[in-house]
């Protein structure tokens, strides 16, 4: 699967998630889904950030670019700074539902980026079959995380 299609997948998968974890009204299925959502944010950042936005910096040439990919991982920091805070706290208690939605609200801000910016900028900076060779590596590298050891 092409990269960019590799990432809108996980994107929208992460929604979906986000969406009934906002919407349950039980503690216990609201923590359920949240750990599927900070499995999946996750093993997703570490992708991007092990493979797709360090060949993205070295491809792109303006400063303006490379400042968005920067932002890209500062915005990375950001979420996972939110899923530690969401970790300590009861999912009874109405700061975790609080804290899921800011949370929600990062990851929307940081995918409507990714998806606008970041993308048209990986569009310019690989070909057709290099985003075709760098999305079989993502899923390679989503798969072996998500398998468990033998």
């Amino acid at each position: 699967m092409e990269a960019l299609n590799f990432l809108k997948k996980q994107h929208r998968e992460v929604e979906a998630l986000f969406k009934k974890a906002i919407e349950a009204r039980e503690p216990t299925e609201r923590l359920n889904l949240f750990k599927q959502i900070a499995r999946n944010l996750r093993l997703h950042a570490a992708i991007e950030e092990a493979m797709f936005y360090p060949e993205l910096r070295a491809r792109v040439e303006k400063d303006a670019e490379r400042l968005e990919v920067a932002e890209a991982y500062e915005e990375h920091a950001l979420v996972k700074i939110t899923i530690e805070g969401l970790e300590q706290l009861d999912p009874a208690d109405e700061r975790f539902e609080a804290k899921l939605v800011v949370l929600n609200d990062l990851v929307q801000h940081h995918v409507d980026e990714e998806e606008g910016t970041i993308f048209k900028l990986a569009h310019h900076a690989f070909d057709k079959p290099e985003l075709e060779q760098l999305g079989t590596r993502l899923e390679e590298a989503a798969e072996q995380a998500t398998t468990p050891a033998a």
